[in-house]
């Protein structure tokens, strides 16, 4: 009796070792956890981009990430440090190996310069062929406009940009006149 408790216990041990080292992979756990941030990035001296949220994950291992489960806000400065563009999302990770941010969950991107704006519930940016994708239903707002498609592609800057599958085009009448 007394050997089939301990034989029961040792294999008891070994499941819960077992699950202990899932758990604590490198690769799951987060590295860095850090509450209401602001991170600003600069080259030669001038700021470039500044970025809030309220919640960051930085997950290390083979595909290291950085997350924002709680959301985030970046702005994009010019070299006069205007800020040009915004992009907020309710979630977002970046995948530092292949350089790929997605963006989930009421994402808006404002270009001030243009004056356009994109809503969609997914965007994905891939910094190294500054592309980005929306896989999902778009919404684009520009001076006397609006666009609803089924998806987009187009340049980080947004300047070659295709919509696929417009569903409307609306023509917004600006005039102050009623």
């Amino acid at each position: 009796m007394l050997a089939i408790l301990a034989g029961m216990m040792l294999f008891a041990c070994e499941n819960s070792l077992t699950i202990v080292k899932e758990i604590t992979a490198s690769d799951t756990l987060a590295a860095v956890t850090a509450h209401d941030i602001v991170y600003w990035r600069s080259d030669s001296g001038s700021v470039f981009m500044k970025l809030q949220a309220p919640l960051m994950y930085r997950t290390e291992g083979d595909e290291p990430t950085i997350e924002f489960p709680d959301g985030f806000i970046a702005f994009f400065f010019d070299s006069l440090e205007r800020n040009t563009s915004q992009i907020k999302a309710k979630y977002g990770i970046s995948n530092e190996n292949t350089r790929v941010m997605t963006a989930r969950d009421s994402v808006v991107v404002e270009n001030f310069i243009t004056q356009e704006k994109l809503e969609s519930e997914t965007l994905v940016w891939n910094q190294q062929t500054k592309r980005i994708v929306s896989p999902d239903l778009v919404k684009v707002t520009s001076p006397g406009r609006v666009v609803f498609g089924d998806s987009l592609t187009a340049a980080e800057d947004f300047s070659n940009r295709t919509i696929y599958n417009i569903r409307a085009t609306i023509e917004v009448d600006e005039s102050d006149d009623y």
